[in-house]
């Protein structure tokens, strides 16, 4: 989360943080905007609001708070339970490929071939960027839409 704000403060820009109670990290994030730094006790109050404000998500490889939140995110979209389609990007290929075999559960038949294009992978920024770009320009279908 601390690159991402870094950025956002080098731009002169503002950024949020949704931080959570654990006991064994803390919080220590000097590029958060103060007024927008906000706590949880609670992972579902956390993950509710993140996703709330979330206009698109970049996963990157994590533990597993990152694994439970893109999967959280995923079933959201797989389920049409957001009112907004978020564009998904999951950036280090290497890693997803090797943690989550997307095509294995296809295979398996326990998700719909249909739903690999619920997310983006790619490790080139600029084209991470660009389909996020499209995709809330309306220039990329949403996964699920009804036409």
């Amino acid at each position: 989360m601390e690159a991402a704000n870094r950025g956002a403060a080098e731009a002169d820009g503002l950024s949020i943080g949704l931080t959570i109670s654990l006991p064994f990290e803390e919080f220590n994030n000097d590029y958060v905007t103060p007024d927008l730094h906000f706590h949880f006790h609670y992972f579902f109050m956390r993950k509710f609001w993140f996703t709330y404000l979330a206009k698109a998500v970049v996963m990157m490889p994590g533990g597993f708070g990152t694994l439970d939140e893109l999967f959280e995110i995923l079933t959201l979209a797989q389920t049409r339970k957001m009112t907004k389609q978020i564009p998904i990007v999951l950036s280090g290929t290497s890693y997803w490929n090797e943690i989550i075999d997307f095509e294995k559960l296809v295979e398996r038949g326990v998700i719909a071939a249909s739903d690999l294009s619920l997310f983006y992978r790619s490790d080139d920024i600029d084209e991470a960027y660009a389909y996020i770009v499209r995709h809330l320009s309306g220039h990329e279908q949403e996964p699920g839409a009804v036409l």
